[in-house]
């Protein structure tokens, strides 16, 4: 028994050290690490540099790294809820939308009871930008609105916040690549990010549907997301800027059910871009029940390329909407966990989620 609990012991440090060594977010909150030679306990997302294992120990909470003597780490402030900085920016977003017309600088947003350092680190570690390169988006996505209701540049121009046409017009050529006189019929792809159990998720969406849902990257520096978002703005000929604060609240609130377990199918719908041997692999991917899966060569079959596994199993990894595209239900032949974007403790994650919920789970 002893030599049990000691090989379990030592399986849960690796997998803790791996969570750490590569930055996943979707270990927050479940434990911190402290590193002995700078006495500081971090969250296992946290961006500093990684020390040596043997410096590393494991506490289940702050209060335990606390009693042990260590102190929480000022750049990602392991005691602050998980998705903290998300609902500070959702909620800055929120209030800016209420006042489209304000300048949004640094004394504005002291003035509505915000903090302009926990502002900016929050939009930096969510978006990689600042918030207010993120609103000039969203006020040429609502400047362009008005243009489309039918009014002139300067109205629309003033309802979105911008004080000249020459300040309007220059928002447009950076944002749209095109004048605002040209700019009725540019394609906008609208982004977001949303909070969940296993990190925060990308979303965007064309006026047709959602095209993109993602979770973050999980190599140190990566930016899967923004690859991604580029990528279908080139295939979509789309220009990508940030959402307004309801348009995914549907999506939101379907995901939630999801993940408490009383939600087994979506109605978002969708707008799926991609060749058309990765749509027919995504279409049957659509079809896998909920908690149930389908092995490569199994759905190699399912789209009549028996002999086409590997190739299934790309397009597979091409999926850009997770969870409601549930590429996660496709596994190995013997049922092995293997490519999964987002990470394989996310996928294990998933389908255990699924099993347990499932009929007679």
């Amino acid at each position: 028994m002893e030599a049990l609990l000691e090989s379990k012991a030592a399986a849960l440090r690796r997998a803790r050290l791996r969570a750490v060594r590569e930055r996943d977010r979707s270990a927050d909150g479940q434990f911190v690490f402290g590193v002995s030679t700078t006495g500081v306990y971090c969250r296992p997302s946290c961006p500093s540099r990684r020390a040596r294992p043997e410096h590393v120990s494991f506490f289940d909470d702050g209060r335990g790294a606390r009693l042990a003597g260590l102190r929480p780490c000022l750049r990602c402030r392991p005691d602050e809820p998980a998705g903290q900085g998300l609902c500070l920016c959702a909620e800055v977003l929120r209030t800016a939308e209420l006042r489209p017309r304000e300048r949004w600088g640094d004394a504005q947003l002291a003035r509505a009871g915000f903090d302009p350092v926990r502002v900016r680190r929050a939009f930096r570690a969510e978006y990689g930008r600042t918030f207010q390169g993120l609103w000039r988006e969203r006020r040429v996505a609502l400047a362009k609105a008005g243009l489309e209701a039918g009014l002139g540049p300067e109205d629309a121009g003033s309802r979105a916040g911008f004080e000249s046409e020459s300040g309007l017009r220059a928002a447009f050529e950076s944002v749209l690549a095109r004048a605002p006189s040209r700019a009725r019929g540019a394609r906008l792809l609208h982004m977001a990010r949303l909070a969940s159990p296993l990190g925060p998720l990308t979303a965007a969406a064309t006026e047709v549907g959602l095209c993109l849902l993602e979770f973050d990257a999980r190599e140190p520096g990566a930016s899967r997301s923004d690859s991604r978002l580029s990528e279908l703005a080139r295939r979509f000929a789309a220009a990508p800027v940030l959402a307004e604060v309801g348009r995914f609240e549907a999506l939101a609130l379907q995901l939630d059910q999801w993940f408490r377990g009383t939600r087994r199918r979506f109605d978002v719908p969708l707008d799926l871009a991609g060749t058309d041997f990765e749509l027919s692999v995504w279409r049957r991917l659509l079809e896998i029940p909920y908690g149930e899966t389908r092995s490569y060569g199994e759905l190699a079959r399912l789209v009549d390329r028996p002999r086409a596994a590997r190739a299934v199993g790309r397009a597979n990894a091409r999926n850009p909407i997770a969870i409601l595209v549930p590429c996660h239900r496709v596994v190995g032949a013997a049922g092995a966990l293997t490519g999964y974007a987002a990470g394989l403790s996310r996928k294990q994650w998933l389908l255990e989620h699924e099993q347990a919920h499932s009929s007679g789970g």
